[in-house]
Formats: structure tokens, sequence, C-alpha cells
């Protein structure tokens, strides 16, 4: 099996840079590898509408993600499924005046989605009863939360720290295959793999388990507690699929502050009854690769890096071993959400 991957990214001229990636040696990384030679092999659709997070300088603004949002509410309370929502979503109401998100409304949205989905194993009546359509418009409130959250974080960042952006790169592909996660696996979570190395490849969260810990800790507050969480699900992760997630913001674990997050992280898991050093809690995120950075870019400087990166904002192929995948559409193609329900289905 290979032990390399190379993107290439394209720019608004079509000019192309390369993204390569060493594979590592453990028991997931062969797992994962396997399932995203089978993605690439059989040229599952990848979401380019949910791709880019924290790039404060992409298309994807503050209010397109609004309009996205409240589209998807329009389209689920039309659906007849015994299921409304009564909310709208505004740059002007989802942050506030010093770039912060309103972790209130942003709960009640994932609590929307909680909701109308269900989670793995478990998915909702409203799910299960609604058609293709209306299935995908439950599936972008989570998402975009999560875009809208990654990006106001960056927007803060840029104007007051802009070295601790947090920008990352998520490789999702629509129905992907799903891998139960071993005994083994699991020592590849923890804690200390809450910090991300610039360049690292993470085998994503699975995306219908609901909030993790991680999550929930920094979204409702030091001293919340889980019987009182405005979200529904806190579950561990027990599947993975071919999709990735490469970091590309700076470590953070040798700061003072991270440091400091991360002791009350295990107090909050303490009193939450949770223990810190259970890997079963799929807290964390385990890597399976790492971009190799000089290849790449020809500098490790993280912002030569991104500069490099924010010009080439859209993920043109994808070699894994002599399989290849062309990814020609772009999330703007006015039939995008067509194209994407046509591969639901």
């Amino acid at each position: 099996m290979t032990n390399s991957i190379e993107i290439d990214l394209r720019s608004k001229i079509d000019h192309v840079l390369t993204v390569y990636i060493d594979v590592e040696h453990n028991s997931l990384s062969r797992k994962w590898l396997a399932a995203l030679t089978h993605l690439v092999k059989n040229n599952y659709h990848l979401e380019k509408n949910y791709c880019w997070l924290g790039w404060a300088e992409g298309d994807r603004s503050l209010r397109y993600i609004c309009r996205q949002i409240n589209q998807s509410i329009t389209a689920i309370n039309t659906a007849n499924l015994g299921y409304q929502i009564d909310d709208v979503f505004t740059a002007e109401n989802t942050v506030t005046h010093d770039l912060r998100v309103n972790h209130d409304h942003m709960n009640r949205l994932h609590r929307y989605f909680e909701d109308l989905q269900g989670v793995s194993g478990s998915m909702s009546s409203y799910f299960s009863t609604a058609d293709t359509a209306t299935r995908w418009h439950i599936r972008q409130l989570n998402l975009l939360c999560h875009e809208l959250e990654s990006l106001v974080l960056s927007m803060r960042k840029l104007e007051k720290a802009p070295e601790w952006r947090r920008p990352s790169q998520l490789m999702c592909w629509l129905q992907a295959p799903r891998f139960a996660l071993d005994q083994e696996d699991y020592e590849l979570f923890g804690i200390d793999t809450i910090n991300r190395r610039m360049g690292g490849v993470y085998v994503g969260v699975n995306k219908a388990v609901g909030k993790h810990h991680w999550e929930v800790f920094n979204d409702e507050g030091r001293d919340s507690r889980v019987g009182e969480l405005v979200t529904s699900s806190l579950k561990s992760q027990t599947e993975a699929a071919g999709d990735f997630d490469i970091e590309w913001a700076k470590d953070p674990g040798a700061f003072p502050w991270q440091i400091q997050a991360l002791a009350e992280f295990r107090t909050w898991l303490i009193a939450n009854e949770f223990d810190p050093e259970d890997k079963s809690l799929t807290i964390g995120h385990p890597k399976v690769a790492q971009v190799d950075l000089v290849r790449s870019f020809g500098t490790v400087d993280y912002s030569n890096i991104w500069s490099q990166l924010a010009d080439h904002l859209d993920v043109y192929k994808i070699r894994v071993g002599n399989v290849e995948a062309t990814y020609k559409y772009h999330w703007s193609d006015p039939d995008y959400q067509q194209q994407q329900m046509r591969s639901m289905t």
C-alpha cells in the first residue's frame, strides 16, 4: 500500500499548487488509507461546500453562510416533517460586536440539527421520513453551524492575534463508507491530541455523533454540566471513514494559555464524571499522516504557507498510489445543490 498522497489545489486562474502528504504507520492509518483509496478510486463526491474552514480570505462570508442557514430552515419548515424552526440567523444576531459567536444562538442551531437527524445508529423519525432534498438541508444545519463558528474565530484572530487564526481543510465525501474503530485505534486519541501540528492530517470526527467533549467544554462554559446541555448528544466515536482534516494552524500546545485550558478541561471532565485518561471517550484528533511542508510550499513559515493556500482554495485532484480523482465542480456552481443530491441518491 502506498505511503504518500498528493492533492492538487487550484487557484481562480487555474494555477495548481500540489500538497504532498506522508502517511504514518499505525493501525488506524492503514484502515483509513484503504478507505480513502476506495473513495478516490470510485470517484465519490467531495463536499466542496464544507472544505475550507476558518479562511477569512474565502468567498463564503458570514452573511453568505447566514443566508444558507435560513434557506435550509425554510426548506425544512415547508417539508411537512412535523418539526418547525421559528428562528432566523443574521450576522447581527449570531456574532457580537467584539467578533465572538453568540453561543446560545448557535447551540440552538446545532440542537435543531440533532433533533432532525438523530445520531449515528439512532437516526430520528424526521430524517427517516424526509426526502433527499430535505435530508440535504438538515445536514447543512450542522455543516454551516461549524463553518460559521470557525470563520468568526478566524475573523477575530485576524484582528487581534493574526498568528493564532485556526484555518483548516476538511476533506469529506458524500456517502463515504465507514469502518469500525478497533481497540488499538483508541490509543491515538487523548487530551494531548487536541493540540494539532501544522500540516497534520487527522481522521475526521464522525459528523453524526453530535458535539464532542472539547466542543461542549468551550461552547457551554467551564461550569456547565452534561445534564443541562443545550445539545442533546455527547457520544464517543466508534466509526471513521476515508474523510480527513488537514490542520493549517499553528500548534498551541506549548503555550501557557493552552496548557491552562487543557488543565481546566480535565477538571471539567472529572466534574462531569468522565475519566480524563479514558481513550475510549475519543477525545482529540487521531493523526494518520503529515504534510511535507518544505516539499509542498518551500518553507515551514506559517504566514507564507497561508498566503499560498489562500490563493488556492479549491481541491482539483487527489492521487493515492496509482488511483486518481479529478473534481472539476465548484461549490459556487449554480446547480451544485442538485449535484450533491444526485450523489446522495
